[in-house]
């Protein structure tokens, strides 16, 4: 079963220099019906305007993923860390038992527009983390590109849970599978573009669960098309 979580719907936030569409409850958007997702609780686009950006606030027992479409953005933790965080780069940071950190856009003239997401790690209480690795556009591009995972394989980031993240860029008409394990869930975000998903079809921002699917079967509706994906444990 496909249940779509349509763009429109998602829940909004607009506070001048940042604009974030919560496809989850966050902050003041509140949902019972949207709550998350198997272990994924949050993903947000957001758009935050040149120079702008989240000052330093803390987390624990979430493992924060940041995914960059366009732009730049800066990131400083209380554990010594500091980055800028491009499109094609992919960043985990573990808060477990406390961490500090801020997210600026890095640039003065242009804005930044990410997604952020967060999953619920399988133990709480662990060291604070971070790790940082790029994902060329080659490798991804008309494939599905394992960028996260529990066991850190083929390069990716490592997640403190029972997720296996993709990430595929896909042109008009260009097609990639996923055979999902029994007893396994999925989520797909579109971050920009149109796909077809088991012949329904998605646009950028609209996401959609997967329950009780052998395989996930994903075509290009256009171009440019760029989608996460969560094979996720229950």
């Amino acid at each position: 079963m496909i249940t779509l979580r349509p763009a429109q719907e998602r829940g909004t936030a607009n506070f001048g220099w940042l604009d974030s569409r919560h496809t989850f409850s966050f902050g003041n958007y509140y949902d019972p019906n949207h709550m998350g997702f198997a272990s994924l609780r949050v993903i947000n686009e957001d758009k935050v305007t040149p120079g702008q950006g989240f000052g330093t606030h803390a987390h624990r027992d979430m493992e924060i993923i940041s995914y960059v479409l366009e732009g730049a953005l800066e990131h400083k933790d209380s554990i010594g860390t500091g980055s800028v965080i491009r499109p094609g780069d992919v960043q985990r940071m573990s808060a477990g038992t406390g961490i500090r950190h801020s997210e600026f856009n890095a640039s003065k003239t242009e804005p930044v527009h990410f997604l952020q997401i967060w999953i619920l790690p399988e133990q709480e209480g662990i060291e604070p983390g971070y790790e940082q690795k790029t994902f060329p556009e080659a490798e991804k591009r008309g494939k599905l590109r394992l960028v996260g995972s529990r066991d850190g394989r083929d390069g990716s980031i490592t997640i403190h849970q029972d997720v296996d993240l993709y990430a595929t860029a896909l042109q008009d008409g260009e097609e990639v599978s996923h055979s999902l394990a029994a007893g396994r869930v999925a989520w797909l975000q579109v971050a920009r573009g149109a796909v077809q998903l088991n012949n329904q079809t998605l646009s950028a921002g609209d996401g959609a669960a997967s329950a009780q699917e052998s395989l996930i079967a994903l075509r290009g509706a256009g171009n440019d098309a760029e989608v996460l994906l969560f094979d996720m444990g229950v």
